[in-house]
C-alpha cells in the first residue's frame, strides 16, 4: 500500500514537471526509454523544439506521469519526432567537442 502511493506520488510530482516544461516550450510530447534498474527516462520535446528528460523509478510510474501531464508518448526516437528536437552551438560542441577540436565532454568542476 505504501509503494502504490509512493509511486502515485511520485508520478504526480513529475506530471507536474512535465506540465511546467510543456507550459515554457510550447507544449511537449515525450518518449519513454528503459534505464534498467535505474527507470524510465521520459525524453521531452516542445514545440519549440527545445527538449528535456526526466527520470521515474519504473516504467509504470512514468507512463502515469504522462498521462497525468496529458502529453502524447511515441512508441520510439526516430523520424518526425527525432526531427521536431533543435539543438544549439552548445550541445554540437560538448557532442563533437573531442573529435572536431572543441571543449572536452569533462563537465567543469565547481569550486
Amino acid at each position: 500500500m505504501a509503494d502504490t502511493k509512493q509511486a502515485e506520488r511520485k508520478a504526480a510530482k513529475l506530471a507536474k514537471e512535465i506540465t511546467a516544461f510543456a507550459g515554457q516550450h510550447g507544449g511537449a510530447e515525450g518518449q519513454l526509454a528503459h534505464l534498467g534498474q535505474m527507470g524510465t527516462r521520459i525524453v521531452l520535446v516542445g514545440g519549440d523544439g527545445g527538449w528535456g528528460d526526466l527520470v521515474a523509478p519504473s516504467h509504470a510510474v512514468a507512463q502515469s506521469a504522462a498521462e497525468k501531464a496529458g502529453i502524447t508518448l511515441h512508441e520510439s526516437f526516430d523520424g518526425d519526432f527525432a526531427a521536431k528536437v533543435r539543438t544549439g552551438p552548445y550541445e554540437w560542441s560538448r557532442m563533437a567537442g573531442i573529435q572536431v577540436g572543441g571543449p572536452s565532454n569533462d563537465l567543469p568542476q565547481s569550486a
